[in-house]
């Protein structure tokens, strides 16, 4: 008797991955106004960056997530995008871009640089990065997120005309390989027990880094490192913000 193979798992994840891709639209996603309520939400809390509002009023969240999400997008929540990942809540990723941009190298000249984000996930990040970066890396290390990213930034290419378009790669965010440094600013979308050595080496004198840590007491925290030349030598000064909650950091690719 021929025995059939029934393969399980991967079609049924190749479905999910597809769906993904679909961009929502309808019930009222694709108007401008609803973004421009979201931000205005934010923009009430205070302790935000004025530009990097700007540039979240621009990318439409629900291209981002699920269909069946789609009506949640522009609520202020993490959502899931596969593989044990989230795309951040709105004010998370607000709040850590302001952090950023509040940096003295950032201030000085007037933008975020040159920039490295650790873990594009599925690159909503990525989208108001590139609105704020004279260049964007990004790295994922899940093939499929990176994949999905991909394909969702160059069609919005056309629609939000960057004046450099992200460079995606699939690679291991605790790995300096591929990255090309030095950065001005570098943003990890996921938390370690401490800030990897490569990362403070690839932070340009003048760069600040913002990542979420684990904290000796439990839970994670937004951590703020400043790269500073003092006397001819670098510096790393590090200040904790507050409390956040993200995925842990893991090394190897997927």
């Amino acid at each position: 008797m021929n025995r059939v193979l029934r393969p399980q798992r991967l079609v049924s994840q190749a479905v999910s991955d597809a769906a993904r891709l679909v961009a929502p639209s309808g019930i009222g996603l694709d108007s401008p106004g609803v973004r421009l309520r979201m931000v205005e939400r934010l923009r009430r809390g205070g302790r935000l960056d004025e530009a990097v509002l700007q540039a979240m009023e621009r990318v439409p969240r629900h291209r981002f997530v699920d269909s069946a999400l789609a009506p949640q997008a522009y609520e202020d929540t993490a959502l899931p995008i596969g593989h044990g990942q989230t795309i951040s809540k709105p004010s998370v990723v607000a709040r850590m871009l302001s952090l950023l941009r509040e940096g003295q190298g950032a201030q000085q000249r007037g933008g975020l640089g040159r920039t490295l984000e650790i873990g594009t996930g599925c690159g909503y990040q990525a989208a108001v990065l590139a609105g704020l970066a004279s260049e964007l890396v990004s790295v994922e290390r899940i093939l499929a997120l990176h994949q999905g990213a991909v394909q969702r930034l160059a069609a919005l290419q056309p629609e939000l005309g960057w004046a450099r378009t992200p460079r995606l790669l699939h690679a291991d965010g605790q790995s300096v390989d591929a990255w090309r440094g030095p950065f001005d600013s570098i943003v990890s979308a996921a938390g370690g027990d401490d800030i990897p050595a490569a990362w403070l080496q690839a932070l340009a004198p003048g760069g600040r880094l913002v990542a979420p840590t684990q904290q000796a007491g439990g839970g994670q925290a937004l951590t703020v490192v400043d790269h500073v030349l003092s006397g001819g030598r670098s510096e790393w000064v590090r200040q904790t913000v507050e409390g956040v909650h993200f995925v842990p950091l893991r090394s190897g690719l997927v």
